[in-house]
């Protein structure tokens, strides 16, 4: 089992968005220095749900660093980059960090960001696959070229080429993060693992998992691809002698900052959106996952790899806001966790 963390740099309430990054930088190397295997960096525009804009910026500083920690982004926003772009810089830092860099890629939602980005609704709505092939094929082929409906270019060299520098031939580990039948199927035709959100349970999860392994055999990909497919599943970590106090923790904090964050989404085009609740969301979250005493926390973690066949985990740790507080959480998810689960 890999156990990782998973970073938002959220702004809770009262907060500058300094002490977010600031807290998402140490929670990150707290993590290596207490064995977790990743650091997962979320990416948002425009919003205190998460100050970290580019994941793969925060993740190359990070890959600065630390010297064993795998870093990845979870996710980078694939509608409002240009692929070759966003393959040019992953290619770059599974290069220069010997490895240890994953992309993770989400389609996002209908925000504003498609405006400000110029990509525009149809690049949500429509043109993801067309851009995941195009970075794909920039992450393992010699040279590129397009000629689809969205890019259309000559043919160039791929410089740098991740897949000749180390003996990874498919270049950086590629993740899809899915939250429909669509994504799934999108992600197993192309023998992707998927990344299954904190929203979501060990049942729905696990059904995921099992549709994702029909559509990759229906699609060809081989007995050893299939059950090789190495998922993540994103929860949430919480860590105290008791449970009562470690659910406490979060409900004392995680409103705030999903209200005030869920609020500040504004659609491209004006559609309405609904709205969790927010206490009654950070209630579900912390029934579905690992919050409570360490021995609770590793009896879910293991309870949830084994209903659902996922053995990689991202757990959203800032979850009480606090610096001090998140970095004892790590400590204690590497020490008094993670030797649980050995």
């Amino acid at each position: 089992m890999r156990v990782g963390s998973f970073v938002l740099a959220a702004r809770f309430p009262g907060q500058g968005e300094g002490e977010a990054l600031h807290r998402a930088v140490r929670s990150a190397e707290v993590a290596e220095e207490s064995g977790l295997d990743t650091v997962w960096l979320a990416e948002h525009h425009f919003v205190p749900y998460g100050t970290c804009p580019s994941a793969v910026t925060l993740a190359a500083m990070l890959l600065g660093r630390t010297r064993r920690l795998r870093v990845g982004t979870a996710v980078s926003v694939l509608p409002t980059a240009h692929p070759v772009a966003l393959g040019e810089q992953a290619a770059l830092l599974h290069v220069a960090s010997g490895g240890r860099f994953s992309l993770g890629l989400g389609r996002g939602g209908p925000w504003v960001d498609l405006e400000v980005f110029g990509a525009g609704l149809e690049a949500y709505e429509k043109g993801f696959p067309e851009a995941l092939d195009l970075l794909l094929r920039w992450l393992r082929e010699p040279s590129v070229g397009a000629d689809g409906e969205r890019y259309r270019f000559r043919e160039v060299p791929v410089v740098p080429r991740p897949s000749e520098a180390l003996t990874e031939a498919a270049g950086p580990e590629v993740v899809v993060a899915c939250t429909s039948p669509a994504s799934v199927r999108l992600a197993a035709e192309r023998g992707l693992p998927m990344l299954l959100g904190m929203h979501v349970g060990d049942e729905e999860k696990a059904e995921m998992v099992a549709l994702w392994r029909r559509h990759a055999r229906a699609s060809g990909r081989t007995s050893a691809e299939v059950e090789g497919a190495a998922h993540v599943s994103a929860g949430v970590c919480q860590i105290a002698d008791r449970r009562p106090d470690a659910a406490e923790t979060l409900l004392k904090a995680m409103p705030g900052w999903l209200k005030q964050g869920l609020d500040a989404h504004v659609t491209v085009d004006g559609r309405e959106r609904g709205m969790r609740d927010p206490l009654a969301y950070t209630e579900l979250l912390c029934g579905l996952h690992p919050v409570g005493t360490p021995r609770l926390c590793a009896d879910r973690l293991a309870a949830t790899s084994e209903r659902t066949g996922i053995s990689r985990f991202a757990l959203l740790v800032e979850g009480s806001g606090d610096l001090a507080a998140t970095e004892e959480n790590v400590r204690r998810l590497g020490a008094e966790v993670l030797p649980q689960l050995a």
